[in-house]
C-alpha cells in the first residue's frame, strides 16, 4: 500500500509540474501582478508582449477610444482635451490626464502604473520617451501612416483601420465584436462604391471658425483616402498640398468655379465645444454666396461628416460616414 500511495503523489506531481510548464508558455509573473495570460502582437515596430485583457490601460490614439468604449474597457489615463464629449470616458473622473499631444504631460502616464499604453495618431511621436518612463509596461504604437507618394492611401487607411481593430480584439478578449467592427466596415465600403455611379465629381473641405478650406484629393487623414478607395472623380485637383487639418488655401469662388456634383463636409469645430470663433458648418455653407449656385448645393448632394469626426476617426465612425455616403450617392 506504501507503495502505491508513493507513486500516486509521484504521478499528481508529475501532472503538476507537466501543467505548470504549459502555461508558462503564455503567462508571465511578477513581484507585483499575479500570472497573467500574455500574446504577441505587432505594432508600427515589430512584435511585442501584451497582456491579455489588462487591468491598467493608457489610450493615446483617438481611433481607439470609440472601441474601447463599446467595449467597456476602463482607461486609467487619456488625453482627456482629446476625448469627443459624446464618449463615455469624457464623463469619467477617475480618469487622468495626460495633456493634449501638443503640450503632454508624459508623467501622468508613469503615474498610473500602467500594464499596456496605447499609442497613436497625434501622440506617435511621443513613442519612443513613453517607453523609457513605463519600461515595464507593454507599450504598443497603432499609428496608420498615410503617406501620399505611397499613391495608395486609402489601402493602407483600411488596413490599418482593421489591423488595429484585430489587434485590440485580441488584446480585450474581443475578438469576435472585433470580426464584427471589420464586416460591418467593409460592407459599408462595397456600399459607397455601389452607390457610386463613376462620373460625379466629388468635392470635400473643412469648415473651421466659419472658413471653408478645400481638403485635396489623396492627401490628408479624413477625406484624401477616400478618392482612392472608391476611385471618386476629383471636382478640382491643386499642385501643391499641405494635408493641413484646417484645409488647404483654396479659394471658396475655386471651389465653387469646380461646380462640384457632390460636396463632402468636415465640420472641425463641432467636436471641440468651446471654440469661440465655431459656427456651425451647415450654416457656414448655406451662407456662402459662391457655393449657392454649384449642382451639389442647389440639389442638395451634401454629405456631413458624424459630429465627433475630427476627435473620433475610429473604424465605427468610418463606418457611420461610409453609409451616410452610400445613401446620399443614390440620389
Amino acid at each position: 500500500m506504501g507503495t502505491v500511495k508513493t507513486s500516486m503523489v509521484i504521478s499528481s506531481l508529475a501532472v503538476l509540474l507537466a501543467a505548470c510548464g504549459t502555461a508558462n508558455e503564455t503567462t508571465t509573473t511578477d513581484s507585483k501582478k499575479s500570472a497573467t495570460k500574455t500574446i504577441d502582437i505587432t505594432d508600427a515596430h515589430g512584435t511585442v508582449k501584451v497582456p491579455v485583457k489588462p487591468k491598467k490601460v493608457v489610450a493615446l490614439d483617438n481611433r481607439t477610444f470609440e472601441t474601447l468604449a463599446d467595449w467597456e474597457v476602463k482607461l486609467a489615463a487619456a488625453p482627456v482635451g482629446l476625448l469627443p464629449a459624446g464618449s463615455p470616458y469624457a464623463k469619467d473622473k477617475d480618469i487622468v490626464d495626460v495633456g493634449m499631444h501638443f503640450e503632454p504631460n508624459l508623467e501622468a502616464i508613469a503615474g498610473v502604473d500602467p500594464d499596456v499604453v496605447i499609442v497613436g495618431q497625434r501622440f506617435a511621436d511621443y513613442y519612443d520617451d513613453i517607453k523609457k518612463l513605463v519600461p515595464e509596461a507593454a507599450v504598443i504604437d497603432l499609428d496608420i501612416e498615410l503617406p501620399e507618394q505611397s499613391g495608395t492611401p486609402g489601402e493602407l487607411l483600411v488596413k490599418g483601420l482593421e489591423d488595429t481593430t484585430y489587434t485590440l480584439g485580441q488584446i480585450f478578449a474581443k475578438e469576435k465584436e472585433a470580426d464584427q467592427l471589420v464586416t460591418t466596415f467593409e460592407q459599408s465600403i462595397q456600399d459607397v462604391k455601389k452607390s457610386y455611379n463613376g462620373t460625379d465629381s466629388v468635392m470635400s473641405v473643412i469648415v473651421s471658425g466659419g472658413d471653408i478650406g478645400f481638403s485635396a484629393p489623396m492627401s490628408g487623414r479624413v477625406f484624401g483616402p477616400m478618392y482612392d478607395i472608391f476611385g471618386w472623380k476629383p471636382a478640382l485637383e491643386v499642385k501643391q498640398k499641405s494635408g493641413n487639418d484646417q484645409g488647404d488655401e483654396v479659394s471658396v469662388e475655386a471651389i465653387a468655379q469646380s461646380n462640384p456634383d457632390r460636396l463632402l463636409v468636415l465640420d472641425r469645430d463641432a467636436p471641440l465645444g468651446n471654440a469661440k470663433d465655431a459656427v456651425p458648418a451647415e450654416d457656414v455653407i448655406d451662407r456662402a454666396p459662391a457655393l449657392q449656385q454649384t449642382t451639389a448645393v442647389k440639389e442638395q448632394r451634401i454629405v456631413y461628416t458624424p459630429k465627433d469626426m475630427y476627435l473620433n476617426e475610429s473604424i465605427q465612425t468610418y463606418s457611420e460616414f461610409f453609409q451616410s455616403v452610400s445613401k446620399a450617392f443614390v440620389k
